[in-house]
């Protein structure tokens, strides 16, 4: 009876260890799948800033040439030719002054061209940043739009003809802003779209009979000093 005891009792003892040990290792192996599923997360946020769209910016670009030519119209048909072969327009054609515009694009490679026609005698290029401008409208649109919108609802509930003018003439100011609104986000669209390059012509001057008489004159006495 004794030797029945003290084996159950090494038994019990030998169970109990063995659920100390199982439960150590569960613990353990929970304790490294949280880990693991930590890690996991901790990686996953660790990712890169999304990045910043980029916002196209509006500027518009200009030059202003000044030039003298041989021959005025045979200049302006020159102009004319470039325009087109930069996928451009003719905007003002007149004998001593030409405004063309080209795609945006092609500017540096239009102004290459011009400055083929004659001599330059003065010669600027502007950029124009709209930017804040251009937003500031589109802004300022689609409040208006939503403005419209709130106004219509009204003009549908107006009990009155009173009512109903009143709201009107709110609609007809309303949508004078938009039609200013989107006339001015288009002009800049257009603008920021084609380059603008004006060029003032001046005729070369040719010496007349006496003229011509007066450089004889002078280029003989010059040769004869530079002679001595």
């Amino acid at each position: 009876m004794k030797i029945f005891t003290l084996h159950g009792s090494i038994l019990l003892i030998f169970l109990f260890a063995m659920g100390c040990t199982s439960a150590k290792d569960g613990i353990s192996n929970d304790a490294s799948v949280v880990d693991k599923r930590n890690q996991v997360y901790r990686g996953d946020a660790g990712s890169g800033p999304t990045p910043e769209v980029e916002t196209e910016r509006r500027i518009l670009f200009s030059a202003l040439l000044g030039m003298t030519v041989e021959n005025p119209d045979s200049a302006n048909a020159a102009l004319t030719l470039i325009a087109e072969n930069f996928n451009g327009y003719v905007n003002e054609l007149g004998t001593f002054q030409t405004v063309i515009r080209v795609k945006s694009q092609y500017f540096n490679s239009a102004l290459e061209e011009v400055d083929k026609l004659g001599k330059i005698q003065r010669r600027s290029i502007r950029g124009l940043d709209l930017t804040e401008d251009y937003f500031d409208y589109q802004i300022r649109l689609e409040n208006a739009e939503k403005t419209r919108q709130r106004y219509l609802v009204l003009l549908d509930r107006a009990n009155t003809v009173q009512e109903a003018l009143k709201v009107e003439r709110e609609l007809e100011r309303i949508n004078e802003t938009i039609d200013l609104l989107k006339g001015r986000i288009n002009r800049i669209d257009h603008l920021h779209e084609y380059s603008t390059i004006t060029v003032r012509l001046s005729e070369r001057k040719r010496p007349g009979i006496l003229g011509y008489v007066g450089l004889g004159i002078y280029h003989s006495v010059k040769w004869l000093f530079v002679r001595n």
